[in-house]
């Protein structure tokens, strides 16, 4: 799955780059529009990310490619893999990785088992 978004002037942080809680808010929604797409009858919740590293800051007017793509499957959890990259164009190294876990639950907010790929 792939989306784009571009950095706007309210995404900055103090010092004039991204603000790393739209990068995290972003990647989380990109995981969760991926994993929507594969288990359309799932109720999902994220559990957790990995570890968060930012390996270049990103500035104003940049064009964020994000690219999420499954990478495990359990009983009742789906984990995919987000890379962002800089520009529409994939470049060498992101700017941005980790993996997103979900767990599926019921009504009631207990996990149950994942269904409907």
């Amino acid at each position: 799955m792939e989306n784009h978004k571009l950095v706007l002037p309210e995404h900055l942080n103090h010092y004039g780059f991204l603000f790393g809680g739209y990068m995290l808010m972003w990647v989380d929604e990109v995981a969760y529009i991926a994993a929507r797409l594969d288990y359309p009858e799932a109720n999902l919740v994220t559990i957790g990310m990995d570890a968060i590293e930012f390996h270049h800051s990103v500035k104003k007017g940049t064009i964020l490619r994000f690219e999420a793509v499954q990478n495990r499957v359990g009983n009742t959890s789906v984990q995919y893999q987000v890379n962002v990259y800089q520009g529409p164009v994939r470049s060498e190294e992101p700017v941005f990785s980790t993996n997103v876990t979900f767990v599926c639950v019921d009504a009631e907010g207990n996990k149950k088992p994942l269904s409907g790929k």
